[in-house]
């Protein structure tokens, strides 16, 4: 199936002064940006479930799409088809990476065995075409929410031989991305929660989920997996409630489970905006914590209260979300996937060019608007000001464990005074982030 994509060009960089709408505009990937190359900054890849896997059906329609390696039966012809336009199209786009789900690359299976059969031949592909190619895989998952036997969970099932199916998937599917040796591997517990609290004893959910992670990390260090382990925080949808539902709660349950140094935080702007919270918030919090692994980036509707993977458009907020993510180091084994998907009247091969174009060129931008934002950082200089009391006199005891709370009220009285509010300029940095945003 790779003749799919036969009539396009390979993409290429040309500039702004370009007007080709098959090319490049901001991401030349070998432009330097703060030492390191904007493809190294980014390390984008293209998710295969979206893009490969998806005929543009939805709930109140059938596919729209022309995919031909989509027809009939998901036999072991067919997985190899849609591979073969996978690579195709990574070669066209010049993609650094990609990432998978276990179901997404392999033949349909009707038992554990024939799974485990179906995903170690498929394997074997894959490998051979990476071989050949300079795509690598940034990371790897289970699809462990779309089969029936997973309407209840997985590893949170009421049933422990859903969860001994899960343990199945996540073994192989682990062990295939330390194969093709992947950055990564993430944990996305689409039904890992309840949709009513009726029939769900949450405390024991929960502890199942811990166990199982427990198991997932034992096993990684077992096969000699160097990559990361993430979780992908969600709040809802499938599942009316997710334990999973945000980073600040993912930590609270890592550390509650002894998971706090084995595992990370894979975020996407649209489960943070389904969770009432912004996407740079999300950042600075898996920063605050030490969590920071690698980013799902795309973008919801707001008028659509679910999550709609539309590829990434607000120059603004992936400009802020770049500047804090490369104020907490940048990426490291994580990387820049678009989990992300074309409109379903946009259903030429084309348009997966274009949005991929577009997300990789607003990232460009927004790449470029933070490093300009670094190098003057004058948001940095505001917040050093702003707390600069607590590296001094009293504030620096207290954080130093050297003041009690007797201590600290006995200040108080001393100084006999009540603080002076100080302004916090919110429009003023405001400002300084729309100054740079262009």
């Amino acid at each position: 199936m790779s003749g799919y994509f036969d009539h396009i060009d390979t993409i290429k960089f040309e500039g702004v002064d370009s007007d080709n709408p098959l090319a490049f505009k901001y991401y030349d990937a070998k432009k330097k940006v703060l030492g390191k190359t904007i493809e190294e900054h980014l390390r984008v890849a293209v998710c295969y479930w979206h893009n490969f896997c998806w005929d543009g059906h939805d709930i109140f329609g059938a596919g729209t799409f022309e995919r031909p390696w989509l027809q009939g039966n998901n036999d072991q012809a067919a997985a190899e088809a849609k591979l073969d336009a996978a690579f195709s199209f990574f070669e066209k786009l010049g993609q650094p990476f990609f990432c998978f789900h276990d179901v997404d690359i392999m033949a349909d299976a009707s038992t554990p065995k024939e799974h485990v059969e179906n995903l170690a031949a498929i394997v074997d592909k894959i490998e051979a075409k990476m071989d050949a190619s300079t795509t690598k895989l940034l990371w790897g998952t289970a699809n462990m929410f779309s089969h029936p036997r997973f309407m209840a969970g997985a590893s949170t099932n009421p049933n422990p031989d859903v969860a001994a199916f899960a343990a199945l998937q996540v073994k192989h599917a682990m062990e295939a991305t330390h194969r093709l040796g992947g950055a990564g591997y993430v944990f996305w517990g689409g039904r890992e929660g309840y949709d009513t609290i009726l029939n769900t004893n949450v405390g024991h959910e929960m502890n199942q989920l811990g166990r199982f992670l427990n198991m997932a990390v034992e096993h990684k260090h077992k096969i000699g997996f160097k990559g990361d382990l993430w979780i992908e925080p969600k709040p809802h949808e499938p599942t009316k409630h997710q334990y999973d539902r945000d980073v600040g709660t993912v930590y609270g349950f890592l550390k509650e489970h002894g998971l706090e140094n084995e595992i990370g935080v894979n975020i996407e702007p649209n489960h943070a905006t389904l969770a009432g919270n912004a996407f740079e918030h999300e950042i600075e919090m898996a920063n605050a914590f030490g969590i920071f692994g690698s980013i799902d980036f795309n973008r919801g509707d707001p008028q659509n209260g679910w999550d709609t993977d539309q590829f990434p458009n607000d120059l603004r907020e992936n400009t802020m979300a770049l500047y804090y993510i490369l104020k907490g180091g940048g990426f490291k084994n994580g990387g820049a996937n678009f989990d992300a998907k074309v409109r379903r009247q946009s259903s030429d091969a084309e348009d997966l060019f274009h949005a991929h174009i577009g997300g990789m060129d607003l990232l460009a931008r927004a790449l470029m608007n933070a490093a300009e934002m670094i190098e003057n950082d004058k948001l940095q200089a505001f917040k050093d000001d702003r707390y600069a009391e607590w590296h001094k006199g009293m504030g620096k005891q207290m954080m130093d464990g050297n003041a009690t709370l007797d201590d600290m009220a006995n200040y108080c009285l001393e100084e006999n005074t009540s603080p002076a509010p100080i302004s916090g300029r919110q429009e003023y940095l405001e400002n300084i982030v729309t100054y740079v945003v262009k």
